[in-house]
């Protein structure tokens, strides 16, 4: 019997019965059954194949190059990292801090760039209003809470336990963040309230990068590359290059000097990388980072 979904979409692979109400295998979609019990059956024949189609279409999600967040005011891509952006409890939504500072400048008041809300006037009005957007499901104000909890941040104790259910809940909500930055990957890397789990801390990197972070993306090129896998490796690299990650170019490039990465791999990454740097850049930003902006965001 052919192993393909088209095939193979009406007839059981067990027991070869046809109809509409059949249910695909979970992992691979190439086959269907009728029950858990015809499923069961099969499952010695299908294994292998199983198991190697799962892991391509896990690959293929895995090396999808993911367009970067924009920030709502400027629509210039964000840069996600290195505290370049702000998450807004007000309105939920996270600013590039050139278009906060821009704010400052143009109004000199201190309201939120987008909903032009005043700040919070304590820590207490801080937590209560993530904690409103969390119960709407908000994502980043789940990640937000974590952050605070994880650094004992706005009057909350550091309880990295709390803070490591939050990042998860977060990270299923959609938040890439939440499975990278200073969060589930690396706690689980450093041992941060957590034992160190090094498979644990690659996998809740790759679901980072598979949202987009591309941070994440190159610490699981350097875990690739540290077991071998240059291959795998560098494809991780090169998105990340591509989307501006300026660790991952300079990998690139000594990959391309060692014979991993072809001239026009290193050609097109490095085109990429300048467009995208250019994509990121407004005065607005190079002000906030000359003001230090990005040091002092999240105030304890």
């Amino acid at each position: 019997m052919s192993s393909s979904a088209d095939t193979a979409s009406d007839i059981c692979a067990a027991c070869g019965k046809e109809g509409d109400s059949l249910k695909a295998c979970t992992a691979c979609k190439m086959v269907k059954y009728c029950n858990r019990e015809c499923q069961i059956s099969h499952r010695k024949q299908h294994k292998k194949e199983c198991k190697k189609r799962a892991a391509e279409l896990y690959d293929e999600k895995l090396f999808k190059e993911i367009e970067q967040e924009e920030c709502p005011i400027c629509l210039l891509p964000l840069e996600k990292g290195n505290y370049t952006e702000t998450f807004k409890s007000c309105c939920a939504k996270l600013i590039c801090n050139g278009c906060i500072v821009a704010m400052k400048m143009s109004e000199g008041k201190d309201l939120c760039a987008f909903c032009r809300t005043p700040p919070p006037s304590s820590n207490e009005e801080e937590i209560e209003r993530t904690k409103k957007l969390m119960e709407s499901g908000n994502a980043g104000a789940f990640n937000q809470l974590a952050g605070y909890y994880d650094q004992g941040m706005r009057g909350l104790p550091q309880d990295c336990q709390k803070a490591h259910e939050l990042f998860l809940k977060a990270g299923e909500l959609g938040c890439a963040w939440a499975y990278y930055y200073y969060n589930l990957g690396v706690n689980y890397d450093e041992g941060r309230g957590v034992e160190v789990d090094r498979k644990k801390a690659k996998h809740y990197w790759e679901l980072a990068a598979m949202g987009g972070d591309i941070s994440a993306r190159h610490n699981i090129g350097v875990v690739e590359g540290r077991a071998g896998n240059f291959e795998r490796a560098y494809k991780h690299y090169m998105i990340a290059a591509r989307a501006g990650q300026k660790r991952s170019l300079d990998y690139v490039k000594r990959g391309f000097m060692d014979g991993h990465v072809t001239k026009d791999e290193y050609t097109i990454t490095l085109r990429a990388y300048q467009k995208s740097q250019d994509e990121m850049k407004s005065d607005e930003r190079d002000k906030a980072k000359e003001m230090g902006w990005g040091e002092w965001i999240g105030e304890k």
